[in-house]
Parts: structure tokens; C-alpha cells; sequence
């Protein structure tokens, strides 16, 4: 890289992680719920701990479907805000987005109650790990509609710059669901004790005081005031909703084809019993928090980059994009480093179950050489939602989990003696080739062209 270029990424370093560090402790305390639903869960009893992660992989697949979706209201608000587009017109696409969402939540819920006896037959879990989870998986889909409410209002939040806004309803959200985790589980002040369900009506709680903290920012902030999302007036809903949808599926498989992958290995799991479901999970969710870093990044990222896209501006589209790849490459080798250092101590915050803490620290060593690669294609894909190139990426990453690495997982963890660390080897594998692939197209899609003097083809 030329000199003249490394003073220009160090202020976009700055720019993006000025932008991404709200969004950092946003994420960081929405896996901070689950993190308190594993400790207190593991702290219950070791199948209480197996029953909370297979219900919350359960539902958190349905997590991803919509989240992916709605994900697309960030790249297409701040496009029009780079574009110079009135509030009025941005506010009445907001106003059909959460309309949309209000759908989508009643679609996930009635998915979830459908599908939890079939998904806890296939897995045949013993007794009360089967009990728990069902209650787990019923109670949790109470939290779908408040839940993709939130996902309209954090993107076109965070599109305007305003990422204070989501970390005010994460940190208030991740207040109630441990107050309530720890009410409800163990029926403390005279609540009811209900083990492992009482982790997901707390959820429900902590998404539906999200909910009413959004409110309350959307009538304080004058940005977001200025949008009229509480306008009497009917949305529009075919222009608007054929856009979230146009833009919203691939990013919704993209995610998906990442996060299904990681939520079926964990299923996976199942089929080595407890203990090992136990073990998986701890491993699992700590390299998922420390993915909050770059994943966050990539929000920025995305940010950052549509509203250069939506000025026209391709020089800084590519220096953007090139940015937030850089920056999860860097956080990549530190989050590594500290799990392949310090795997015991990680672990003996989350169990110190004697049949699950060995299993755990090796699992651990595996996500530390995924965390490389995990960043690097967060960020990239960031990216490349910013200048609304999604069906590429969704080839790529399709490919790479689900041609690749599920396939691969499922072949070296019930087909040779590998066992459950099959599974992980499938993660490192597919992640490397997402890394590599998306990577590549950033580079291809935002290459300048001689003779349109450096223009970026943008959507």
C-alpha cells in the first residue's frame, strides 16, 4: 500500500471505530443475555445447562432468517441519506419497514411452536433435558415481534450515525433479562422457580423493554423525530417492502448459511450427550462474544460505506470498505491470541462441572483459528452490503457453510473417529474459504476503472 494512503486509513480506522464502538457495546451486552442465560443455567444443573443451549440454538435460528432480512433497512437508509433524500420520504419507507416487521414477528413466532416437537424428536434427548428445552423453545417465541420491532428501529438508528440510541436499549435489555434470569430460574422474592424456561421469559422481557426504550428515543432524538414513524397515516408497503425484500434475502442467507451452520454443529453436539453440549456451548459462546468486536465493525462498515455510495463517492467507498477489513483483521489475531493463551481460565468462568471444563478449553483452542477467519469475513461482508452487493456474497457464503463445511462437519464428526471436534474442523474450513472469497469480491467490486477515472460500479 502506497504512503499517501496509510494517513487516509488510519482517520477511516478512526472514523469507523468512533462509529462501531457504541455499536461494540450493543452487541456486547445483547450476548451478554446470553451469556447470563449459560452461567445461570450451568450453575442450575448440568442438563438445565444442555436444555438452555439447545433451545436457545432452536430459536436462534429463526433469529437469523428475520434479523437478516430487516438487516437491510441500514444500507438502504443510509443511502438515502447520503444521497441527500428529505426525512419525510426515509421516514415513510421506516414507517413500512416496521409494519413489515410486525408480519415477520408472527411469522417466526407460529414457526417456532410448530417446529419444536419435531426438531427435540429428531434429537431424541433424554429426560428432563427434553422437557426443559421444549418449555425453553415455546416461551421464547413470545419475544419475535418485540424482537424484529427492534431490528427496523437499531438500523435506522445506527444509519444516522446514532449508535447511543441501540446501546441505551442493549443495556437496558440485558438489565432486565438477568434480573429476571436470576427471579425466575432459581424463584427467588417469591417468584415461581421455572429452571431453564424462566431464562427465555426473561428474554421476553428484556426484548419488549427494548421496544419501549426505542419509543422513547424516536419521540426524544430530533433526527428521529423528524422521520414520523408514529404518524397516523398508512405506510406504502409494495415499493418499500419489494426493496427490504430485493436487498433483505441474500443478506438474510448470508447470515443464515454463517449462523445455521454454528447453531446445526451445536445440535450436532447432541448426538455425544450432555456433557458435551455443555462443553460446546461455553467454548461456542465465548468466541460468539468476542465476535461481537468485528461483527460490529461490519455494521459501521456498512454505514460508512453506503453513505459514500450514496454521494457517488467511489474513492471512499474503497477506502472505507478496506478499513473495516483491516480492523477485523487486527482485533482477529488478538481474540485469538487470548483463547489459545488462556482457554482454562475462560472456561472456569462459565462451569467447573469436572466432565465438561477438559472438553471446553480443547474446543476453545479450535475457535481460537476460527476467530481469524470469522473476522476477516464479518467485515468484508460489511462492506459489501454497503454498496448493496449482497447475491455474490450469498453465493459465496452459501457455498463455503453449507456446500463445504456442514457437509464436512457432519462426515468427519459421524464418519471417522474425529467425533465432536468434526464439527469444528468443518467451522475453520468454511470460514477460511468465506474470508478469502468475500474478501476477493471487495477488492474486484470496488477496483478502479482506467477509464472512468477510479469510479466504482455501484448499484
Amino acid at each position: 500500500m502506497s504512503r499517501p494512503i496509510m494517513p487516509a486509513l488510519r482517520l477511516e480506522a478512526r472514523a469507523n471505530l468512533r462509529l462501531a464502538a457504541p455499536i461494540i457495546a450493543t452487541q456486547v451486552t445483547f450476548m451478554g443475555m446470553g451469556t447470563a442465560d449459560t452461567i445461570m443455567a450451568g450453575r442450575y444443573s448440568a442438563e438445565g445447562l444442555a436444555a438452555v443451549a439447545v433451545g436457545a440454538n432452536v430459536w436462534f435460528l429463526a433469529f437469523m432468517v428475520f434479523m437478516g432480512i430487516l438487516m437491510a433497512c441500514s444500507p438502504i437508509v443510509a443511502q438515502r441519506i447520503g444521497a441527500g433524500r428529505s426525512a419525510g420520504e426515509t421516514g415513510a419507507f421506516v414507517r413500512a419497514a416496521l409494519a413489515f416487521s410486525v408480519l415477520l414477528g408472527l411469522l417466526w413466532m407460529a414457526g417456532m411452536r410448530l417446529a419444536a416437537d419435531p426438531v427435540l424428536d429428531w434429537l431424541a434427548l433424554g429426560e428432563p433435558t427434553r422437557g426443559y428445552a421444549h418449555d425453553y423453545i415455546l416461551a421464547a417465541s413470545w419475544s419475535a415481534m418485540p424482537l424484529c420491532l427492534c431490528f427496523v428501529a437499531r438500523n435506522t438508528a445506527e444509519a444516522h450515525g446514532l449508535t447511543r440510541v441501540a446501546l441505551l436499549a442493549g443495556l437496558a435489555g440485558l438489565f432486565v433479562n438477568v434480573l429476571f434470569d436470576w427471579l425466575l430460574m432459581y424463584g427467588r422474592l417469591g417468584f415461581p422457580q421455572m429452571g431453564p424456561e424462566g431464562c427465555a421469559w426473561a428474554t421476553v422481557l428484556a426484548a419488549a423493554t427494548m421496544v419501549l426504550v426505542y419509543v422513547g428515543q424516536y419521540r426524544r432524538i430530533a433526527t428521529l423525530r423528524a422521520l414520523g414513524v408514529f404518524r397516523a397515516e398508512a405506510p406504502r408497503l409494495g415499493e418499500d417492502i419489494g426493496e427490504i425484500l430485493r436487498l433483505g434475502l441474500p443478506i438474510m442467507l448470508i447470515v443464515t448459511a454463517e449462523s445455521w451452520m454454528f447453531n446445526i454443529g451445536a445440535l450436532m453436539m447432541a448426538r455425544f450427550g450432555a456433557d458435551t453440549v455443555a462443553a460446546h456451548q461455553v467454548a461456542i459462546n465465548f468466541a460468539a462474544l468476542s465476535f461481537m468486536v468485528p461483527l460490529s465493525v461490519g455494521f459501521a462498515t456498512t454505514v460508512r460505506v453506503g453513505l459514500a455510495a450514496g454521494a457517488g463517492d467511489a474513492a471512499a467507498v474503497r477506502l472505507r470498505g478496506h478499513a473495516g477489513i483491516v480492523i477485523g483483521a487486527c482485533f482477529a489475531l488478538f481474540s485469538a491470541s487470548v483463547m489459545a493463551t488462556m482457554p482454562a481460565t475462560i472456561v472456569g468462568l462459565y462451569t467447573d462441572a469436572a466432565a465438561v471444563t477438559p472438553l471446553a478449553v480443547q474446543f476453545l483452542y479450535f475457535a481460537a483459528v476460527f476467530q481469524i477467519f470469522d473476522c476477516i469475513q464479518a467485515t468484508a461482508n460489511g462492506a459489501l452490503r454497503g454498496v448493496k452487493d449482497t447475491r455474490v456474497p450469498m453465493l459465496i457464503t452459501v457455498s463455503a457453510y453449507w456446500i463445504v463445511g456442514l457437509p464436512l462437519a457432519w462426515w468427519l464428526s459421524f464418519r471417522t473417529s474425529t467425533g465432536p471436534f468434526g464439527v469444528w474442523w468443518g467451522f475453520i474450513v468454511s470460514l477460511a474459504i468465506a474470508a478469502a472469497g468475500l474478501s476477493a469480491r471487495f477488492a474486484r467490486r470496488t477496483r478502479p476503472r482506467p477509464q472512468a477515472s477510479g469510479s466504482v460500479d455501484m448499484p
